[in-house]
């Protein structure tokens, strides 16, 4: 049974930094791709970053250069290290895990089979 359990979110003032970390059980994150997601309020949930097996990766241009992706593999875990938050990434975010090696563009939510239960990130002004 695959299981992701994503920490490290929380409240913070903007300009400031937070890292997000998803741990993945019964599924080997070196083997796809796997991605963060979030949930704009009355919007569908929005692709904010993704890495391939491969390790290249993609982002949201909301968040380039802001925000980066990666993952210990050996950890089995994947991380979004998020700088310079901005009030309007308040929302929950998500981890995700495909069944690709590859990412698609995007990131795209359909393409991702395993969810975790999200995790809250908070920017105040």
């Amino acid at each position: 049974q695959v299981q992701l359990v994503e920490s490290g979110g929380g409240s913070v003032q903007a300009g400031g930094s937070l890292r997000l970390s998803c741990v993945a059980s019964g599924y080997t994150a070196t083997r796809y791709c796997m991605g963060w997601f979030r949930q704009i309020p009355g919007k569908r949930r929005e692709g904010v970053a993704a890495i391939a097996r491969d390790g290249s990766t993609i982002y949201a241009d909301s968040v380039k250069g802001r925000f980066t992706i990666s993952k210990d593999d050996a950890k089995n875990t994947l991380y979004l290290q998020m700088n310079t938050l901005k009030p309007e990434d308040t929302t929950k975010y998500y981890c995700a895990a495909s069944t690709w090696p590859t990412c698609s563009a995007g990131p795209r939510s359909a393409d991702y089979v395993y969810w975790g239960q999200g995790t809250q990130v908070t920017v105040s002004s």
